[in-house]
């Protein structure tokens, strides 16, 4: 098993926080990935942040797949924590993209 295995393998079936290379911040359930650290997201959202007016969610219904290449984070979520936050209410400058 790749050293990326062990760490995802738990969350599958949970609900995760994704964010990736290009400054993405993505939000759904993890279906399943692969060596590559491929990621297949149901109800899956993003998140954009703005500093003017709250995070807009952006839907995508089905499933949802993320290029391991472009994975920079992976986290578990606290759905309970999660569902209680006003998103409305968050003002936060965009996610900038990585640079290498």
């Amino acid at each position: 098993m790749a050293s990326g295995e062990a760490g995802l393998a738990p969350l599958v079936g949970t609900q995760i926080s994704v964010i990736t290379n290009d400054g993405k911040h993505y939000v759904g359930i993890l279906r399943g990935y692969d060596q590559a650290t491929n990621l297949l997201l149901q109800e899956c959202q993003e998140r954009v942040y703005s500093t003017r007016s709250g995070v807009q969610i952006i839907q995508n219904p089905g499933v949802y797949c993320i290029r391991g290449d472009n994975v920079a984070v992976v986290g578990e979520v606290d759905e309970e924590a999660d569902s209680q936050l006003d998103l409305s209410a968050v003002r936060a400058p965009p996610l900038a993209p990585i640079q290498h």
